[in-house]
């Protein structure tokens, strides 16, 4: 009987102890795990092994948890992980405000703690899903600005523009129909994963260094148009 090879690759980010089990039921599934004990750790783990997903303990003591996010979103062109990868964290802390903080450095979603295995894997397997679908369309076009999905690379008129994961997301989403007025409720869903609205400005302060980038990039022209009360659309209706 021939084994069949590992299929996916996840960076499990935590403590090796508090890890190993969940370690254990992924490579039953045909996963191939790493594990980085701390942040310190991650940097040099996305850089030789660049898998397809990151799973993050966001409890380690010091802020731990965020910081390893952060690494993860914060890959440039010149990096060899691909900075947009599905990151998932998971929480037993009980404190909304980590979870928010979570969601706001990148993590794509955060399941609490004590949780069955069967809802990580489908989490993580539909994160797995939607980044694949994501990209795999090849360019999208609005005006002089070209996404390049499948390198995850930005320019306008062939000048590259250097976004984060999540800027990245926004004007991806708002470039599949650049003059629709997306609200804000629509963007944290399908951008942050967020479930419900809440209080956060994180739309905002992304659109807002999203517009300065394309902006500088561009000659000053004016993107990512701020609709007050409604939301946000790419291209103004005089563009």
């Amino acid at each position: 009987m021939t084994t069949q090879a590992p299929h996916r690759s996840v960076l499990l980010v935590g403590p090796r102890p508090a890890s190993g089990s969940l370690a254990a039921d992924l490579e039953a599934d045909r996963f191939e795990v790493m594990l980085a004990a701390d942040p310190g750790e991650v940097k040099g783990m996305l850089s030789t092994a660049c898998p397809s997903a990151v799973i993050v303990d966001l409890d380690m003591p010091a802020a731990g948890g965020l910081e390893a996010v952060g690494l993860v979103r914060e890959g440039g062109p010149e990096d060899p992980w691909d900075a947009a990868i599905p990151v998932l964290g998971v929480s037993g802390a009980g404190e909304p405000h980590r979870v928010v903080r979570a969601l706001e450095r990148g993590a794509d979603e955060v399941v609490g703690t004590p949780f069955a295995y069967v809802e990580i894997l489908a989490r993580l397997r539909a994160l797995m899903r939607r980044a694949d679908g994501e990209w795999s369309a090849g360019l999208l076009r609005v005006d002089d600005i070209v996404i390049d999905r499948r390198s995850r690379r930005v320019t306008i008129s062939d000048e590259p523009v250097v976004l984060s994961a999540k800027e990245l997301g926004l004007l991806t989403a708002l470039a599949r129909d650049p003059r629709r007025v997306v609200s804000k409720q629509e963007l944290l869903r399908d951008v942050w994963g967020y479930k419900s609205m809440g209080r956060t400005r994180t739309v905002d302060s992304h659109a807002s260094r999203l517009r300065r980038k394309l902006a500088e990039a561009s000659g000053g022209r004016r993107y990512v148009v701020n609709v007050w009360g409604l939301g946000y659309r790419l291209v103004a209706d005089d563009a």
